[in-house]
């Protein structure tokens, strides 16, 4: 073997910068390599069974709606997904386990518009507002339902008997600080009248005191109230979604009964853990989105007073985010105080 000769010294330069680009290309593939194997979100998802966790009873229309989603999830993903029901304080309890679960994607959070409504006035659960929006779900409109001793058929001939008759008129609520108590507030205030404020435990039971008569009005979703309606027990008023039901095609909208600026929607939604991978995120993302593409799908959700609706997580969070904003606005200027 012959020795070994230095470099002339003006290919030295050259000779370091091909060092320099193949070293820095070897680096730069071996840094991927091991962030591909470390990497949670490029391993396969899911590798065991997902929870879902409902923050609500059984029966509510998150929990509904999970178990119509559960079997298809399952089929799309190839592992269990298992419902878990953690009800309390109007959904915080369930809301804490998911933002104290790892941030992998196999424990997930079926959540209503109450979500945006305990971020927004729940300053001790400010932790919430971390999770991870992964799509819409459903929507589904609230009707104004009135008893069937009140003497009005429209929005309108209802709001002359409160005006003619101050604080007269009670309207019931599923609790105080409730999607429904903001938007009545909000509706009152868009009316120019006053009323009572009752809170009730829940649905059920601010469905069944309009119905016996303990308060004048509610504001609720056809699946908690179209039995009593079809019975006629209630009487419909308007529909705060921007379209008419399919259900009640001669109910008018929120708009076409004189208030154009206001709307009495709840969407369903699902969250994963603070911190989940973006590309989880858009996996169950995508999951959502082929799901609420199916006929039967739809149709099942139809039938609890839903419409089958999806949206990126960027778009969700946008309307979390404003959510959060009107409901503080709101709880403001009604002066409504949120209990602990």
């Amino acid at each position: 073997m012959g020795a070994f000769r230095n470099p002339a010294p003006s290919m030295v330069p050259h000779i370091v910068e091909m060092l320099r680009q193949r070293l820095g290309k070897l680096c730069i593939a071996t840094i991927l390599a091991l962030m591909n194997l470390g990497s949670p979100a490029l391993a396969t998802f899911p590798d065991r069974p997902v929870k879902l966790v409902v923050p609500l009873p059984p029966g509510g229309i998150a929990d509904i709606i999970g178990r119509v989603m559960q079997p298809h999830f399952e089929r799309a993903f190839g592992k269990p997904f298992l419902i878990e029901n953690r009800p309390g304080a109007s959904g915080i309890v369930g809301a804490n386990a998911v933002v104290n679960a790892p941030a992998d994607g196999h424990t997930l959070l079926f959540v209503t518009t109450t979500y945006s409504i305990n971020a927004a006035l729940r300053p001790t659960v400010g932790q919430i507002r971390k999770l991870e929006p992964v799509s819409i779900l459903g929507l589904s409109s609230q009707l104004f339902l009135v008893n069937p001793t009140v003497k009005a058929t429209t929005l309108k001939e209802f709001v002359a008997l409160a005006k003619a008759e101050p604080k007269k008129y009670f309207y019931a609520t599923t609790g105080i600080a409730s999607h429904a108590h903001l938007l009545f507030e909000l509706w009152s205030s868009q009316a120019g009248i006053q009323m009572q404020h009752v809170p009730y435990p829940g649905g059920p039971p601010a469905v069944m005191a309009t119905v016996n008569g303990e308060a004048h009005i509610t504001l609720i979703s056809p699946a908690a109230s179209l039995p009593q309606v079809e019975a006629g027990a209630l009487r419909v008023l308007a529909t705060g979604n921007i379209i008419r039901e399919p259900e009640l095609p001669n109910v008018p909208t929120s708009a076409e009964a004189g208030f154009p600026d206001f709307q009495a929607r709840q969407w369903i939604g699902l969250l994963a853990p603070p911190g989940t991978p973006k590309p989880i995120i858009d996996q169950l993302n995508k999951g959502v989105q082929d799901i609420l593409a199916r006929d039967d799908v739809k149709a099942v959700m139809s039938k609890q007073g839903l419409t089958a609706s999806s949206a990126s997580p960027e778009d969700f969070a946008k309307i979390i985010a404003q959510e959060i904003k009107m409901w503080t606005d709101i709880a403001q200027k009604a002066k409504i105080e949120v209990p602990d």
